[in-house]
């Protein structure tokens, strides 16, 4: 896959939305529709259909940058009016779909998940077009759907607020802010003192690391009250089960600390309570694990002692569909053994400075690709997996586990200070489960381990999509 570099992409941006300030009153309403469907198919095919569509409340996104040029996600979907044949908004996502139809499950079998996309209200009939990735990467059209305003299935009723909410951070106007909702999850009616102490924390992890922490007034942070009748989660591999208020569960895709919520009506009912662009939902649960995806959600244990970790990790995938950098720990999915250059903007196969996606914030002197003693991090990282697995099998108390962790991130932090280039912007070999042929812009980051910080790169990857909102 070609990429121009990042610099380049800023400009188009700016260009971009230099010609559609003036479009939103011409072709919008003033809220929010949320086009339902469902997403079928397998390891070989997929399918769509349309379920319905809804008022989601006002519109909360930009007026102004209607257009997305960053186009990341494995996912692509574009509003046309059929009148003009302009495309008048248009946004990248990825899905649960998405990642399940790369699981062994979806060799197997057929599934089924219900999925949604949100834009603003269309003043006349429109279509919708469904993108999606090739095997070059490149988006190509899998799906269209002609949207009709007074279509049965079309409900124009206002969303309404039905939970009750609180604003936790609040910098202005949602139209030129990012706005995130937090989620209750696990939380009974009785726990909602822990959940806004929570939710809070969650806030306070999130703006206190950079880039969000000098971005924060671009910010608004509300949250939501969403009772569960019982409290905690469910964690099928140690056959506990809870009915929750969203049904997230520990072990999606049979993984044992993933945490995903199947009932998408019922997350986006709760969300637009508020206005919103981003959700997080803060689960009152002690066992480490969480999940996030760009453009949908994450899931993060609100008592394990890694939570600040989990909270920001998590929603660097949600917000700016940023790679893991990490590559010795196994995953849900499949990645498989060809590479290509991916479209996240924190990683890459290239090695020439011109093709490095970061390659102006690299020293004229700086190596590529950069050493930095990945033969004895790879050899500590392969002796700590055997042990994590042995204590995993053996249902170790999550306190112990938490000791086990906290001694690998005091390894790993002091390995990472004290290589030859530690702190420099470089091209690091090791990243998104490969450990040759992929690289990262720093020794470390919150994406490869659990440190504290974001590398450079994914620092300008959200500050780009802070700016969509923003700008």
């Amino acid at each position: 896959m070609k990429y121009i570099k990042l610099f380049s992409i800023t400009i188009a941006i700016l260009v971009s939305s230099c010609t559609q300030g003036s479009d939103f009153q011409k072709y919008f309403h003033d809220k929010t529709m949320r086009f339902d469907y469902f997403h079928t198919g397998n390891a070989n095919e997929e399918h769509f259909a349309f379920d319905q569509i809804v008022s989601d409340g006002i519109w909360a996104g930009s007026t102004h940058k209607l257009i997305d040029d960053l186009k990341l996600g494995k996912y692509f979907f574009k509003v046309i009016d059929l009148a003009s044949g302009e495309t008048i908004y248009s946004r990248g996502f990825a899905s649960i779909y998405g990642e399940w139809e790369t699981t062994p499950e979806a060799k197997k079998g057929w599934g089924a998940y219900h999925e949604s996309v949100r834009f603003p209200w269309p003043r006349s009939d429109a279509k919708l077009i469904m993108m999606k990735r090739n095997k070059d990467y490149k988006f190509e059209k899998i799906w269209e759907y002609n949207i009709q305003l007074e279509h049965w299935r079309t409900n124009q009723a206002e969303a309404g607020t039905y939970l009750k909410t609180k604003d936790i951070h609040i910098s202005g106007d949602p139209k030129k802010k990012v706005d995130i909702v937090v989620l209750s999850e696990g939380y009974t009616a009785n726990e909602m003192d822990k959940f806004n102490k929570d939710a809070r924390n969650f806030a306070d992890a999130l703006l206190s690391t950079e880039p969000f922490a000098s971005r924060k007034n671009d910010i608004n942070i509300r949250l939501v009250e969403v009772p569960s009748p019982q409290s905690g989660l469910a964690h099928p591999h140690q056959d506990i089960y809870r009915r929750s208020a969203l049904s997230v569960s520990y072990g999606a895709f049979d993984s044992e600390r993933y945490a995903l919520g199947f009932d998408n009506k019922t997350i986006r009912n709760a969300a637009a309570n508020v206005p919103y662009e981003y959700t997080a939902i803060v689960m009152n649960d002690s066992i480490y694990g969480g999940g996030g995806i760009y453009n949908l959600y994450i899931t993060a244990a609100a008592d394990n002692a890694f939570k600040d970790y989990l909270y920001v990790h998590e929603f660097g995938h949600h917000f700016a569909d940023l790679a893991d950098e990490y590559y010795a720990s196994s995953t849900a999915y499949e990645m498989g053994s060809s590479i290509q250059e991916p479209w996240e903007l924190n990683v890459t196969t290239h090695t020439e400075k011109d093709k490095i996606k970061w390659g102006d914030m690299i020293d004229e002197d700086m190596p590529l690709p950069t050493p930095w003693g990945k033969k004895e991090f790879d050899q500590h990282s392969i002796k700590t997996q055997k042990e994590r697995e042995k204590l995993r099998a053996a249902k170790t108390p999550e306190s112990e586990m938490n000791e086990f962790f906290i001694a690998q991130r005091e390894w790993e932090e002091a390995y990472l200070k004290d290589i030859k280039y530690a702190g420099k912007t470089g091209l690091y070999e090791g990243a998104q489960y490969h450990s040759h042929g992929i690289y990262r812009s720093a020794p470390n980051c919150i994406m490869f381990t659990r440190t504290d910080h974001f590398c450079p790169a994914c620092q300008r990857a959200i500050n780009l999509v802070i700016d969509q909102y923003t700008k």
